[in-house]
C-alpha cells in the first residue's frame, strides 16, 4: 500500500469507530477485507488510527470536522506536512482538499485532548504537571518488558532479546523493567517471550507489585485478576500461594497457559471458592483508566461522569467485601490505573472512615511524567 492509501484506509477505519465500532474489531474487520495489507501495511494503518483517537478533539479541529477524514487530516498539519500532497484523489488517495476541510488551531483543553468535563478533576490530581501529562497521553506508549526473575537475570534476558534484534534499556520505576527501544513488533514471537523469559507489562505496573510486602510461604489473592499479569510479576517475586480470581472468570481463561510459560504456579478459584486468611491481597480494581489512555484512547472519550460514579461504588464495595479475607496482620493492597483523587486518595480516605482499626502505612502515585503509565497504589493494615 502507499502511504496516501493508508491514510485512506485509516480514515475508513475511523468512520466505522465514531459509528460505535470497537477500535480492535474496526482494524480486525478492515484487515481481513483487505487481504492485499502486509503485516507493514496493517501496523501502519493502527499507528495512524490510534494516533487519532488519542489526539482526537486537536486533530478534528485541525481537520475541520470530527470524522474519518478530519482526523486523519488534522493528524497531517498536526505533524507539519503539506495535507495538498497526501489528499490528491489520485489511485488510491484521499480525495482532493475543498473549503470543507478548513480547520483552526485548537487551544486550550482542545489542544490537550482533554475531555472536557475532566479538566477540573484531573488539574486537582495533577496540580502543576497537568499540562505536561495531557500532552504526554498525546503520544504512543513506550513498550515495556518485564524480566521473569524466576528464569532469567535481567542481563541474561537483555542478551536473550538483543540475539532477536530486539534491544531493551533498564527502567527505573522497577528493577525488572525494560523498555523496548527497537523492534517491539517482533517480542510476542521471539523465544525470550515464548519461553517465558519476559513478560508484556508496563513499569509502573511493575512498581505496583514490587511495592506489595510479599514473603516466601504467604497466601495470597490476586482479588481482580483479569489476565493475570500481576498475579505472574507475583508468582516471580517471591515463592508464595497464589490464588487468581475474577469476578468475571472468563476473562482468567490466558492464565494456565501463561503461568505454564513462566513456569509459575497459580489456582484459578471462583468466588464460592475463596476462603480467608490471605496474607496479601492485591485488589487491582476497575477502574477510569486515565493512566494508561495512551493505550486505550477509545476509553478517554467513552468515559462519562455516570460511569465514574458507578466505577467508584464498585471500587469502594470491592475493597469492604475483601477486607474479611484477610489474615491478622495482613496487607490489603489498593491499585487503579487512574490519576482522578475521586479513585484514589478519596477512596482510601473513605475506608479508613468506614473502618476503623485500619492504617494506610503507603500510598505512592505514578505518573505518566516518569515514562510509564499513571498509576496508585495503597498499603492497608489492620491494628491488632
Amino acid at each position: 500500500m502507499t502511504p496516501q492509501a493508508r491514510l485512506s484506509a485509516a480514515i475508513d477505519v475511523l468512520d466505522r469507530i465514531l459509528a460505535g465500532a470497537v477500535v480492535e474489531q474496526a482494524l480486525t474487520n478492515w484487515g481481513r477485507a483487505s487481504r492485499f495489507a502486509g503485516s507493514g501495511d496493517r501496523a501502519g494503518v493502527r499507528d495512524l488510527v490510534f494516533d487519532a483517537l488519542r489526539c482526537k478533539r486537536s486533530y478534528a479541529a485541525l481537520g475541520g470536522a470530527l470524522t474519518g477524514r478530519g482526523l486523519v487530516l488534522g493528524g497531517l498539519r498536526d505533524r507539519g506536512l503539506d495535507p495538498a500532497e497526501w489528499f490528491s484523489g489520485e489511485g488510491h488517495a484521499p480525495s482532493v482538499l475543498t473549503d470543507a476541510d478548513a480547520g483552526f488551531t485548537p487551544a486550550g483543553t482542545v489542544a490537550l485532548d482533554c475531555p472536557e468535563w475532566l479538566a477540573g478533576p484531573l488539574q486537582t490530581a495533577l496540580g502543576d504537571d497537568f499540562t505536561a501529562v495531557m500532552q504526554a497521553l498525546r503520544h504512543r506508549a513506550p513498550v515495556f518488558l518485564r524480566v521473569n526473575l524466576a528464569k532469567a537475570t535481567v542481563a541474561v534476558a537483555i542478551e536473550a532479546l538483543a540475539a532477536e534484534g530486539i534491544l531493551c534499556k533498564l527502567n527505573q520505576l522497577a528493577k525488572t523493567a525494560l523498555e523496548v527501544t527497537e523492534n517491539a513488533r517482533k517480542i510476542q514471537n521471539s523465544q525470550a517471550y515464548l519461553s517465558g523469559l519476559v513478560e508484556l507489562q508496563d513499569a509502573a505496573s511493575q512498581a505496583v507489585i514490587a511495592a506489595l510486602p510479599l514473603a516466601d510461604g504467604q497466601r495470597v489473592l490476586d482479588y481482580c485478576s483479569g489476565g493475570g499479569g500481576k498475579a505472574l510479576a507475583m508468582a516471580a517475586q517471591a515463592p508464595v500461594t497464589l490464588v487468581a480470581h475474577d469476578v468475571d472468570p472468563r476473562r482468567m481463561r490466558d492464565i494456565p497457559a501463561r503461568a505454564a510459560r513462566a513456569g509459575a504456579k497459580i489456582t484459578v478459584v471462583e468466588t464460592a471458592a475463596l476462603g480467608k486468611g490471605y496474607d496479601v491481597i492485591l485488589t487491582d480494581v476497575p477502574c477510569s483508566g486515565s493512566g494508561s489512555w495512551r493505550r486505550d484512547p477509545q476509553g478517554k472519550w467513552a468515559l462519562t461522569e455516570a460511569r465514574l460514579t458507578a466505577l467508584c461504588q464498585i471500587q469502594a464495595q470491592i475493597l469492604d467485601s475483601v477486607a474479611g479475607l484477610l489474615a491478622p496482620n495482613g496487607t490489603l493492597a489498593y491499585a487503579t490505573c487512574s490519576m482522578l483523587n475521586a479513585e484514589n486518595e478519596d477512596q482510601i480516605t473513605a475506608f479508613l472512615a468506614r473502618h476503623p482499626g485500619w492504617s494506610n502505612p503507603l500510598q505512592r502515585r505514578f505518573s505518566p511524567l516518569q515514562g510509564a503509565d499513571g498509576f496508585f497504589v495503597a498499603l492497608l493494615t489492620r491494628d491488632v
